[in-house]
């Protein structure tokens, strides 16, 4: 390891590492404007410089060169203070300085350097440039006129995302950064490129002019948009939350989040369920809540056992619990989560995981998709995916052909495919040092689950050190689910076999009509499908508005906190089952959150726990035949569940880039 002296500091770091990442590991701050950690280095904004020898006697940047031994660092010259203001200098010679007007005052680090590097004056009298503002879709507005030309937003959309719909055109000072061809940009994850912008030159355009970051409380949570655990802070202004941003974990989501993710925000004060409602002669009247519970507690007692359960996709252990402990004094194991009419077996726990985590699956040298459209389904997944194509690893695919972002070779869209790899892929695992697996919703769906293990074991997927199958669910509450026994052994159809007088749905708005002319009671936060259709509506609590605890799809515990309160007379979910107990006179054996979380992880101990539970590998034995064309349920990115349909901004991203609906700007 390379030794170096950093302001007099001497400290060993790795092999490869540059001067900057030397200067960081010495606790020196570097200021930067075009160097990111997860981006290729670009080192055109010379803002980073320091002064090196052995080297040539002038300032060099840090971002772009090597750290060697016995170099020796300087970060606090008069030189080094020099060049740094002069380059401050030349970057503000043509920013437009509205800081006042500006989104991304407060959290700019331009504003940020100039405080710490900016002249008091500039020494330029030319006029300055303006540029025109780039369309960029319904995510991102522009202001390119403030862009410095840091081009990290280049990099992201090709290294990141996976497409490279942005460009730089002209040379020097006519130089300016765009969208080709000036169309909405189409990757699920551009919302990104406004937290990467040093700048105010990309912005998150549902939040312009709403907000100002002091003015916001940080809350931690969890994303619920999909089964991946995204990381996320919700930034709450009185009672609402404002925005969604990302939190940094390196295991989960890195430091990025999908457009759904970001910004289904405006849906959470947009058609909420706010107070109790019944059906009477075939139409939903307003009711209060002792009316609402105790028909509800009349339904339940005459039901007996014969009364079911279905979660929906964005539910948290801790509902899931209270309503099976509500179940359970009535006699009932009724539980159901795959609302979809999913089926598949779930005896052993290891065989529906994602068991090469999601940060394991970068290092897969051989990678088979089976029955997924993972940039839909899960896009963080999906960068990590992409890394490893970028480190070379062969990616092949059974399902109908879509663009991921990177290069896939497609076998067909047929499930006998599974068990019967053509010679290249063959060859391609039979080589491979970690082999992966990983089977999608598509595949679930058409009962390929068998024929995935049996290649499992055919392709030795799992060895010592690496397990390289995995599940890939599409639902927040899923693996939460299976793990509280929300699952029957026939999924619904068991449920429906049943006849139960009763259905309790915790938000399950997907379910169509498979419980139909059931009396239905719907206990969600948005009127939705499940609403619509129900006998008696109970307004609950969005994941925002209550701590919550979700498990993602490669069995991670992660907490969720309450970042605000439900709207008008709605209550957490728990709160209303426990209600309910009182009033048929069995009572829950809990009356606060922290001893409802108890007794959760009393019952289910994998829940007690934070990271990844223990699921050690026992794959189930089953029918290895599968076949016929494969289907991919996730038609609209953008409207997958009840909070995303109630978002304006996901309808018009819905309408622009899956629809191909143009857009007018107000000057058109």
């Amino acid at each position: 390891m390379p030794l170096v002296t950093v302001d007099g500091v001497e400290i060993e770091v790795p092999r490869g590492a540059t001067v900057l990442q030397a200067c960081e590991l010495a606790g020196k701050e570097i200021p930067r404007f075009c160097y990111h950690e997860r981006l290729s280095i670009a080192g055109n904004c010379r803002m980073c410089l320091v002064e090196v020898s052995p080297g040539p006697p002038k300032p060099q940047a840090s971002c772009a060169l090597p750290a060697a031994d016995k170099q020796v660092i300087r970060t606090d010259t008069p030189m080094v203070k020099k060049a740094r203001e002069g380059m401050m200098e030349f970057l503000l010679i043509n920013h437009p300085l509205d800081c006042p007007i500006c989104d991304q005052g407060g959290e700019c680090d331009l504003q940020d350097q100039a405080m710490a590097y900016g002249r008091g004056a500039s020494r330029f009298d030319e006029n300055k440039r303006a540029v025109e503002d780039k369309y960029m879709g319904p995510v991102i507005k522009t202001a390119m006129t403030r862009c410095i030309q840091c081009t990290r937003c280049i990099r992201f959309s090709e290294e990141v995302a996976g497409t490279p719909e942005i460009g730089m055109l002209y040379r020097g000072e006519d130089s300016q950064i765009t969208a080709y061809l000036e169309k909405a940009l189409t990757s699920e994850l551009s919302g990104n490129l406004g937290d990467i912008c040093p700048v105010g030159a990309l912005l998150q355009r549902p939040q312009s002019f709403e907000i100002r970051p002091w003015e916001l409380k940080k809350v931690p949570a969890i994303d619920v948009m999909d089964a991946v655990g995204s990381n996320i802070r919700l930034d709450v202004r009185q009672r609402q939350v404002m925005r969604i941003l990302p939190r940094i974990n390196e295991d989960v989501n890195e430091e990025w989040i999908s457009d759904k993710a970001r910004h289904h925000v405006d849906a959470l004060v947009r058609a909420r369920l706010d107070r109790p409602w019944l059906r009477e002669n075939g139409k939903l009247r307003a009711a209060e809540w002792p009316e609402a519970l105790a028909l509800f507690a009349d339904r339940l007692k005459a039901a007996g056992a014969k009364v079911a359960t279905i979660a929906g996709d964005l539910v948290d252990a801790e509902t899931m619990y209270a309503a099976k402990a509500l179940l359970a004094g009535q006699g009932s194991v009724l539980l159901e989560g795959r609302q979809t009419g999913l089926d598949y077996d779930v005896t052993s726990l290891s065989a529906v995981a994602f068991n090469s985590t999601i940060a394991g699956i970068e290092s897969a040298d051989a990678i088979l998709l089976v029955g997924t459209n993972i940039r839909w389904e899960a896009p963080l997944i999906n960068t990590r995916l992409r890394k490893a194509a970028r480190k070379g690893a062969k990616i092949f695919g059974i399902g109908p052909e879509v663009d991921l972002g990177y290069r896939v070779t497609w076998l067909g869209d047929d499930l006998s495919l599974v068990g019967n790899l053509p010679k290249v892929a063959a060859d391609t695992f039979a080589a491979a040092v970690k082999p992966a697996l990983i089977l999608g919703p598509g595949g679930l769906a058409k009962g390929a689950m068998g024929a995935a293990l049996a290649a499992a074991a055919s392709l030795n997927l799992v060895r010592d050190g690496w397990n390289g199958f995995n599940v890939l669910h599409t639902a927040a509450s899923r693996m939460a689910g299976i793990l509280l026994g929300y699952a029957q052994a026939g999924g619904i159809a068991d449920i429906v076999a049943a006849k139960p007088e009763l259905v309790i749905s915790l938000g399950a708005d997907e379910l169509g009509d498979r419980l139909a002319g059931i009396f239905t009671v719907y206990v969600g936060h948005h009127g939705d499908k499940g609403a619509a259709g129900a006998d008696l509506v109970l307004p609950g609590a969005a994941y925002t508005e209550k701590h919550g605890t979700f498990v993602n799809t490669e069995g991670r515990v992660q907490r969720s906190e309450r970042a605000a309160f439900a709207p008008g007379d709605a209550r957490e979910d728990w709160t209303i089952f426990r209600a309910v107990s009182d009033l048929i006179g069995q009572p829950l054996p809990f009356d606060r959150f922290d001893q409802l979380r108890s007794a959760m992880h009393a019952d289910t101990p994998a829940l007690a726990r934070d990271g990844l539970v223990d699921l050690p590998w026992s794959p189930p034995k089953l029918d290895a035949k599968a076949s016929g064309p494969v289907g991919y349920p996730i038609a609209d990115f953008y409207l997958t569940n009840a909070i995303c349909r109630a978002s304006p901004t996901m309808h018009r991203c819905s309408e622009e880039l899956i629809h191909g609906e143009a857009f007018a700007e107000a000057a058109e």
